[in-house]
Parts: structure tokens; C-alpha cells; sequence
């Protein structure tokens, strides 16, 4: 990876001088659930599972942060084999000749189980209208089908992504990937599955599919576990190809915890090059968020949400890597810090430039302990890590302000003694 360091003067400061972090910012602040996002001409559009709104509710705003406008219902008449009650997780792309084609999930009064069906539009804002008197997709035994999403790979190629709805007859939740047309609904072959709910956290369900092409690999984000409170979370699997096989991410994307609050059940989400739009829970409704989005050698990265980076793994100079250590992350940390020249550099992704938080994670069991904290090399920072006891792993926040991309943060011994476990971004 190629480091940049900040050409700025250096400058010894003691505490959060940066400012706070930016967290995820609420731009409908009413029911916009499962949001899905397109850009047109300038403008975005957005589209929600049903609410007060409409069947299909569509908004639209000049720019991802808003102002956004809720303009109505974008699929006022219900098609012919859908029965009423809610519409979930619409889905709208632009076909090459110029339509829009919308995916949704509507119950269908054939199968009494949700399936997928499509309908198309000459503007983005509707009204849309069924293409067909049947689902595009419809698998009763399978629980029926839910949460479609549209890719077109770079050479062309689109796909119908969605998601089977196992949990809801006690069958696995498969993600499914099956190659269309032009058109977005005349099928192409037999369907693939890319991953399945295969962990304890995802609660039995993985749904809200979004596919994304990277230079390496293929990201493939998904929610897990229930959507109706703040377990539910975003997560992403890679692939080096469209059909897998996908690994899923150590550790989700976004969580309530990983936000620090800030969203409640972030989920249900879309993304875009460099944001990414979602949803969480506030009372009984789900309010729209966006967040900046970066990509660190093509594994994303959210703004809010900490990432991970473990000590043991920096570059270190006059300390060591203990291992076995019971309670610390991956069982490792930096210990014997102890030096004028002891210190540890370890590099950390920022979406865009500005304000972050660094969560450093720490036992100091002699005294408080503190280390000077140089940013690209530049403005240091003094950190202090209270006295908590030995191998009592506890948590010390630093702001800093960081450019985009890759930086260092070295943090070097000044006084008295703590180990590192980890280090936390957002």
C-alpha cells in the first residue's frame, strides 16, 4: 500500500483535539424502509418497502445527503396476482433502452407466500406498471421470495439477485444469483447460490442482497438477523467471481454496537460508489441513513462504523508481540512499550478526510500510562490510558483528523507503561 504522510507541522497536543467523528446521517426522517437508490441525470431517487407513503414510495433530492422530497407512490395499481398488504424491498434500474425496471416483492394470492414480480416506467418517479399477470419469481416450498436486486456486470451481463424466504418455513435462507436479458426478466439458465445463513449471529436469516464489482473481487452485501429491532446488521461476502465461491467478512459491516449507537438495526441496504444508503430503527418507524463509503484494497469500508485493526500486526520497533493473552482480541497484543524508542505504527483506512475516532483498546496496571500519537507523521497527540489493571482490557478514545485513504498513527511510549490489544476506527 502506498502511505501519503500529511505535510503539516508537528504539533504535541493533549486529548481529543480533532473534533468528534462524523456517524451515519438520517436524511428521511419518517418510515423509508429498505431503501434502494438511483441516480438519474443528477439526481437521486429513492425507494422504500410500503409505508404511509404509497405502495412503493419514491423520493428523490439533488444530492445523497438531500434535501430528499417525498414524491408518492410509484406503483399505484397493485398487480393482477398480488393480493394486498405490504410491498417490500423495491429495486430500480435503468434498461439499455432507456425504461425503468423496478423489482418488488408483493403476497401473492395464488401461493399466500411473498414473491417477486417486476414492472416498468418511462421515469424514474412512476407510475410503473406490472409486466406481467404472474411473479417473476414464486417458490412456495421455498418459503417463497423476497428482497430483489438488479447487477450489470462490466461486460454487459445483468442479473435478478434475491433472496428465497427459508426463515419464514423453516428452511436456510439462500441468497440466489440467476442471469437475465436485457429486458431484466426473461431468464438466462439455471439460478446460483452465492451464500446461506450459516452463522449464529444472522439469527437464520440473511436477505437485502446488493451486488458490487470491484478491480479485484466481487462484493456481495447482505442483512442478517431480525429486521425489527437493533440486531439486525449489514455484512458483505467476496468473491474473485460473479458466481462464487463467496467468503463472508470476519466481522459485519454495521452494526448498532459498531455505530456507537448512532443507528439502531442499520440494514436493509444499497449501495453506491462512495455512499451507502440504509435503514434503522427509531420507534415503530425506519428513518433513511447515508453514510460515506470507501473501499480499502476493495473490501468496503463505512464512515461511523469501526473497523478493526489489531496492534500485533503494525509495524514495531523496540517492543514485542505477546501471545495467549486471555482476554485480548485474537489473543495477541503489543506488550513492552517500554522505551524512549519503543513504539508501533498501525495503518488505518478513512473513507474521505476529515474528523475520526480512534478506539484503543489497552491494559495499563501500573499508574495511568501515556503515548504520544503521531498522525502521517505530523500533528502529535497525547493519549492517556487510566490505570485498570493488567490484562483488564479496557477502551481510550482519540479524535484525530485524518486524510482519505491510508494512514499511520505511531503510538510511542512517553510515560509509565500500558499494552496494546486493538485498535478501532470511525
Amino acid at each position: 500500500m502506498l502511505l501519503v504522510p500529511a505535510i503539516v507541522l508537528s504539533l504535541l497536543v493533549s486529548g481529543s483535539a480533532a473534533g468528534a467523528a462524523v456517524p451515519p446521517a438520517s436524511v428521511i426522517n419518517a418510515d423509508f424502509p429498505d431503501p434502494d437508490v438511483l441516480q438519474v441525470d443528477g439526481t437521486y431517487y429513492a425507494y422504500s418497502t410500503s409505508s404511509w407513503a404509497g405502495r412503493v414510495p419514491v423520493a428523490s433530492a439533488p444530492s445523497p445527503s438531500g434535501p430528499w422530497t417525498v414524491r408518492g407512490d410509484a406503483l399505484p395499481i397493485r398487480p393482477s396476482w398480488a393480493g394486498n398488504g405490504g410491498f417490500w424491498a423495491p429495486d430500480v434500474s435503468r434498461r439499455g433502452d432507456g425504461r425503468f425496471l423496478m423489482y418488488f416483492t408483493g403476497p401473492s394470492t395464488a401461493t399466500g407466500r411473498m414473491c417477486i414480480g417486476a414492472a416498468t416506467s418511462t421515469s424514474p418517479t412512476g407510475p410503473f406498471t406490472a409486466t406481467s399477470g404472474a411473479p417473476l419469481v414464486c417458490d412456495a416450498a421455498e418459503g417463497g421470495d423476497i428482497d430483489p436486486s438488479s447487477f450489470v456486470d462490466t461486460n454487459g451481463a445483468r442479473y435478478l439477485l434475491y433472496k428465497n424466504d427459508g426463515n419464514a418455513v423453516g428452511r436456510p435462507a439462500i441468497v440466489w444469483l440467476q442471469q437475465v436479458q436485457a429486458d431484466g426478466v426473461t431468464f438466462i439458465g439455471g439460478r446460483t447460490e452465492l451464500i446461506r445463513n450459516d452463522r449464529p449471529e444472522e439469527a437464520g436469516v440473511i436477505e437485502a442482497p446488493v451486488l458490487v464489482r470491484r478491480a479485484s473481487q466481487y462484493v456481495l452485501f447482505y442483512s442478517g438477523g431480525s429486521y425489527g429491532g437493533n440486531t439486525y446488521f449489514t455484512s458483505y461476502a467476496v468473491s474473485p467471481s460473479i458466481r462464487g465461491g463467496y467468503t463472508k467478512a470476519f466481522r459485519p459491516l454495521m452494526t448498532t454496537a459498531t455505530v456507537n449507537g448512532a443507528v439502531q438495526g442499520p440494514g436493509g441496504a444499497d449501495v453506491h460508489p462512495n455512499r451507502i444508503f440504509f435503514h434503522g430503527w427509531v420507534g415503530n418507524a425506519r428513518w433513511m441513513y447515508v453514510a460515506e463509503l470507501g473501499w480499502a484494497n476493495d473490501f468496503p469500508i463505512v464512515r461511523g462504523s469501526r473497523v478493526r485493526y489489531e496492534a500485533e500486526r503494525g509495524a514495531i520497533n523496540h517492543a514485542e508481540v505477546r501471545t495467549g493473552v486471555p482476554g485480548a482480541s485474537q489473543n495477541a497484543v503489543v506488550a513492552k512499550l517500554d522505551y524512549a524508542d519503543s513504539w508501533v505504527d498501525i495503518t488505518v483506512y478513512a473513507p474521505g478526510a476529515g474528523n475520526y475516532t480512534a478506539y484503543v483498546r489497552y491494559a495499563a496496571g501500573y499508574g495511568d500510562a501515556q503515548h504520544t500519537v503521531t498522525v502521517n507523521g505530523g500533528t502529535q497527540l497525547v493519549l492517556t490510558y487510566p490505570n485498570t489493571g493488567w490484562e483488564n482490557w479496557s477502551e481510550a478514545g482519540l479524535d484525530v483528523t485524518l486524510n482519505p485513504g491510508w494512514n499511520t498513527l505511531r503510538f510511542q511510549y512517553r510515560a509509565r507503561w500500558a499494552e496494546l490489544d486493538q485498535v478501532e476506527l470511525a
